[in-house]
């Protein structure tokens, strides 16, 4: 029985030590914000948020979440691994009146920090007639 508690400590041991070594995956981003200065009303504006896993274990995105209908974004569906890039692309498009915006972009995945916030913004201008 005390060889058999042992054995089990022993393995309990080296799977704990083993897993602590590994480090989760997690984003580096290039940028965290962007500015889009003035943007004409009715004219799409898109920016890309590069990323890089740099953890261990493939980072995978889940959710892409926006905080109004007028800012669209597309994101890497496929697992990133270690070392490796991916994109988040936010797209906004202003309608309506010429004023300023802010605008955040939650991130939902499974990195070491599991939720991440990217910020665009910029003032809406009246577009120029022709």
């Amino acid at each position: 029985m005390k060889k058999l508690l042992l054995l089990f400590t022993l393995f309990l041991g080296v799977t704990v030590a083993a897993n602590a070594q590994s480090k989760p995956a997690e984003f580096k981003f290039a940028k965290e914000s962007h500015d889009f200065g003035k943007i004409p009303t009715g004219k799409p504006a898109t920016v890309e948020f590069s990323f890089t896993n740099i953890g261990d274990q493939p980072l995978i995105i889940t959710k892409v979440e926006t905080t109004c209908g007028c800012t669209v974004p597309t994101y890497t569906q496929t697992p990133v691994k270690k070392g490796d890039s991916g994109v988040i692309k936010v797209t906004y498009n202003p309608t309506g009146a010429a004023l300023p915006f802010s605008k955040s972009i939650t991130i939902t995945s499974n990195a070491k920090t599991t939720t991440k916030v990217l910020y665009i913004k910029g003032e809406t201008v009246a577009a120029a007639s022709k």
